[in-house]
C-alpha cells in the first residue's frame, strides 16, 4: 500500500526480496561470460590495485588479471587475449554499465565480432550474479592465503585461480577444469601418490585412453548441464517463497533509494534513506521502470524496481527534506 512521503522518507531500506529470482544459463561452454572489476585492493608491486575478472556461465572457468588502473582499452585487450584467443568468440558478455565496459571502443570491438553486450547496474549487481559470486570466492581465497602480507595478492593470484579451477562446484558437480578440457587436472597429490590415471599415462596405448577421455567430456558436460538446471530450479523455488512483489503502474508516485553517489553533500548521518518523489512514466514489467522527476521536467531514466517504493502525495515533500 502507498504511504505518505513524511512517513516513508527516513524509513530503513527493506531487506525483503521484492522480485522473483531469474536464473541465467548458458547454452554451451564459453558462449556467455560475466565480467566485473574488483577493487581497489591493497597496493601491490607496480601499484596494481584492481582485478579484472571474467567467468564462463557454463563451466565456471575464471580468467583474471591485475591492473594499476582499468580502462576500456584494457578490457578490450583482456577479452581478446583471455577469452577470444583461448575459447573462441562468445555469444554474449554481461557486465555493469561502468565506463570501462559501456564505451564506444568496447562496443565497436564487440560489434565487429558479433558479441552481444548485456549490462547490469552497480546498484543492482544481482543481475550479473555469476561475476559477483566469483568475485566473492576469489577475495575470500586471497584473504586466507595472505593473512598479513596484503600487498602480495598479485603473486598469490595464479595459485588461487588454480585452486578455483580444480575444485568441484556445487551447481555442476564437477571442476571448471574438467568441464573445459574434458578431463581432470593432474594435481600435486597424484605425483607423490600415483593413481590409476598417472600409471595409465605410462602405457604405450595412449590412443585408447584419449578416446575414452573424449567420450567422457561430452558425458560430463551433459550431466553438468542437467545438474545445473536442477540446482537453479531448486534455488529459485527456495528464494521465491519469501518474495513480496512490488509492481508499479504508470503515473505512480515513488521514492528512490539513496546511494553513496546520490547522497546530499555534507548530510552525513542525517541523510535521508529515500529521495524524490518521482513519477513512473512507464512500467517495464516486473523488473524495471522508467521515471521522471515529479513537478520538474527532466530526462527519463530506467532502473530496477527494487530501488523504488510507492508513496501517496507530493504535498509534504519539502517539509521533510
Amino acid at each position: 500500500m502507498s504511504k505518505s512521503v513524511i512517513n516513508v522518507k527516513d524509513t530503513p531500506h527493506s531487506t525483503c526480496a521484492i522480485s522473483s529470482m531469474k536464473s541465467v544459463s548458458s547454452p554451451w561452454p564459453f558462449a556467455q561470460w560475466g565480467m566485473d572489476i574488483v577493487g581497489p585492493l591493497p597496493a601491490a608491486p607496480a601499484q596494481k590495485k584492481f582485478l579484472l575478472v571474467a567467468t564462463d556461465y557454463f563451466s565456471k572457468w575464471v580468467e583474471a588479471e591485475a591492473y594499476a588502473s582499468i580502462k576500456d582499452k584494457d578490457v578490450t585487450k583482456f577479452v581478446w587475449k583471455n577469452i577470444v584467443c583461448r575459447f573462441g568468440i562468445p555469444q554474449i558478455i554481461i557486465a555493469d554499465n561502468g565506463p570501462q565496459f559501456d564505451s564506444i571502443a568496447f562496443r565497436n570491438f564487440c560489434s565487429e565480432l558479433n558479441i552481444r553486450n548485456s549490462y547490469s547496474t552497480p546498484r543492482y549487481p544481482q543481475s550479473n550474479g555469476q561475476a559477483e559470486a566469483t568475485n566473492k570466492t576469489l577475495i575470500n581465497a586471497l584473504k586466507k592465503r595472505l593473512e598479513q602480507a596484503k600487498g602480495k595478492w598479485v603473486e598469490e593470484l595464479p595459485g588461487v585461480l588454480w585452486a578455483y579451477r580444480t575444485t568441484p562446484g556445487r551447481p555442476t558437480g564437477n571442476t571448471p577444469f574438467a568441464l573445459t578440457y574434458g578431463m581432470d587436472a593432474v594435481i600435486p597429490t597424484e605425483i607423490g601418490l600415483p593413481t590409476i590415471r598417472t600409471d595409465a599415462a605410462k602405457q604405450k596405448d595412449a590412443n585408447t585412453e584419449l578416446g575414452r577421455n573424449l567420450d567422457w567430456a561430452d558425458e560430463v558436460r551433459e550431466s553438468a548441464s542437467i545438474r545445473m538446471a536442477d540446482y537453479q530450479q531448486r534455488a529459485s523455488a527456495h528464494y521465491n517463497r519469501k518474495v513480496r512483489p512490488r509492481n508499479f503502474k504508470n503515473g505512480t508516485l515513488v521514492l528512490r533509494k539513496v546511494f553513496e553517489n546520490t547522497a546530499e553533500v555534507g548530510a552525513g548521518k542525517f541523510q535521508a534513506n529515500w529521495e524524490g518523489p518521482y513519477i513512473v512514466s512507464k512500467a517495464n514489467g516486473k523488473w524495471s521502470l522508467s521515471f521522471t522527476k515529479a513537478r520538474w521536467h527532466s530526462v527519463t531514466q530506467t532502473m530496477e524496481c527494487v530501488q523504488f517504493k510507492a508513496v501517496l502525495s507530493v504535498e509534504s515533500v519539502h517539509k521533510c527534506k
